[in-house]
């Protein structure tokens, strides 16, 4: 399904794969959604150096912080529409040797997923990179950018419920990041570095709201804001479902939703991706 998403005036698509859920718990680099700006830039032109600059920045300074961002050419005396505004930030829990091999990876696959793109919003499970050429930097939003829901866990209802609820109230007080479990129901939630901390709340009290709205009693659910992301799941469901009779195909599919034709998506299927990714 096409999901058209707007991020700063920009319309962005939604990149749908079907990659292993199972493995979203298991590996940093695992691919969950990203985005590109139909609006493209010139080969060798000014913005195109600056957001080789700042792309090549945010990979030296992920080995150092698990969050940061930048601006690039904006001063008042640079070209036109050549300024590069970005920033990136590694699941809390990484540390910065996995922060910085994820953030490279990411942006090794940006030239293949949004070639000459003047936007791009791209999410690993372990890393997140956003770059633009307006700025976005410390502005307020909310837009949804993800969600993804299982089939329904535990009896439906019930205990499965109430243990849900409670990890999902504990996740909403998080300041940053941090992981939640109780009784069979795990998860994790985390805000963009420079949220303070009544604006990380508010922001995830709506991906709260979000995912018991999208999801129900679904099994596991992942919603993801712009600025912040809260995933929950049943305890036992990744390693149950990759248990699945169809585990050969698990994990080796990627459909990209590129653009739209008369109506009709485009979709084009990567095989490599994916074993790439997974380690396939």
């Amino acid at each position: 399904m096409l999901v058209p998403i707007n991020l700063s005036s920009l319309t962005l698509f939604i990149f749908i794969l079907t990659c292993n859920h199972g493995s979203l718990i298991q590996a940093h680099s695992t691919f969950i959604y990203a985005g590109c700006s139909q609006d493209k830039y010139q080969p060798n032109s000014p913005y195109e150096t600056n957001l080789n600059s700042l792309l090549s920045t945010i990979v030296s300074s992920s080995s150092l912080t698990l969050y940061n961002f930048f601006a690039l050419g904006n001063a008042t005396t640079a070209p036109p529409d050549s300024a590069a505004y970005g920033l990136y930030q590694c699941r809390g829990d990484l540390k910065s040797r996995d922060c910085s091999t994820c953030i490279a990876g990411l942006i090794s696959e940006i030239a293949l997923l949004c070639p000459y793109t003047y936007g791009a919003s791209l999410q690993l499970d372990g890393c997140f990179v956003r770059y633009e050429k307006t700025d976005f930097l410390g502005k307020s939003d909310d837009g949804l950018r993800y969600k993804k829901c299982s089939a329904s866990g535990g009896d439906g209802g019930g205990e499965f419920m109430r243990r849900r609820d409670d990890v999902l109230a504990d996740l909403q007080e998080a300041v940053g990041f941090r992981v939640s479990a109780t009784g069979a129901v795990e998860g994790y939630a985390q805000c963009l570095g420079d949220l303070a901390a009544a604006d990380c709340s508010a922001c995830l009290a709506e991906a709260v709201m979000e995912v018991k709205t999208l999801c129900g009693a679904a099994a596991a659910g992942d919603v993801f804001l712009a600025q912040c992301y809260v995933r929950y799941w049943e305890s036992g469901y990744y390693d149950s479902s990759s248990d699945s009779s169809n585990q050969d195909d698990v994990g080796k599919t990627v459909a990209i939703i590129v653009g739209v034709v008369a109506g009709v998506a485009v979709v084009i299927v990567l095989l490599s991706f994916c074993r790439k990714t997974l380690g396939k």
